[in-house]
């Protein structure tokens, strides 16, 4: 492995840790909580992350990578702004934040070594493994696609309890598209996540039973 294949994994791998450490934070403050929580470090966190894995996809010449993290960006951000946050970032942040995914899409359509076609034709990958990856990608992705739309409904961020049971599921669709692939950084990211996602799976599991018992007065 050169030096430039190391600076490529250390970008995923950097990614990868912070949406570990999101899950994380999520998870500790959910188990004091004793609830699903979702706090605003978990949104900011993942904003910051998924540059980093769609830079790394890109690298890799990966556009299952690349696909699945340009529709929960935007997601991301919308519960920042939902968590009064978005306003107190500086302005280059906020700017930077918005222009970044369609600078990379541009550059991915006109770069002459990061096109559609190059990548599609280079990247090593069966059509079926792609079509695989692309399937986990996108209920991962549809989770956060369910969050918001939840969010929005109720006007305020929350993580209900089907995120964690789609989470799981497109966690594993896409650990085992890691495997096939030989990407380490994408596994490792996944089998953290699978046991936080159980996790609060369990958690959002004993509040709804404490919310369904009869309060008892005295």
């Amino acid at each position: 492995m050169d030096i430039s294949e190391m600076l490529i994994y250390g970008v995923g791998l950097l990614a990868q840790l912070l949406f570990s450490a999101r899950i994380l934070i999520q998870w500790i403050t959910s188990e004091r909580a004793g609830k699903i929580l979702s706090p605003a470090s978990f949104w900011t966190t993942s904003m910051i992350a998924s540059i980093l894995l769609m830079v790394y996809g890109a690298l890799r010449h990966d556009i299952v990578i690349v696909g699945g993290q340009l529709i929960s960006y935007f997601i991301y951000i919308r519960n920042i702004k939902l968590k009064n946050v978005w306003d107190d970032l500086a302005a280059p942040v906020r700017w930077g934040a918005l222009v970044f995914p369609f600078a990379a899409l541009v550059w991915l359509i006109w770069s002459e070594h990061y096109s559609f076609s190059y990548i599609m034709e280079h990247s090593k990958i069966s059509g079926v493994l792609i079509a695989w990856g692309g399937a986990g990608q996108v209920i991962f992705t549809l989770r956060f696609v369910y969050q918001w739309y939840y969010s929005e409904r109720l006007g305020e961020s929350v993580i209900p309890i089907s995120f964690w049971v789609i989470s799981l599921l497109g966690s594993l669709m896409i650990i085992s598209y890691a495997v096939l692939r030989l990407d380490p950084v994408l596994f490792l990211g996944q089998i953290f996540g699978v046991v936080a996602y159980s996790r609060n799976f369990i958690i959002g599991l004993r509040e709804q039973r404490l919310a369904q018992q009869p309060s008892t007065s005295n």
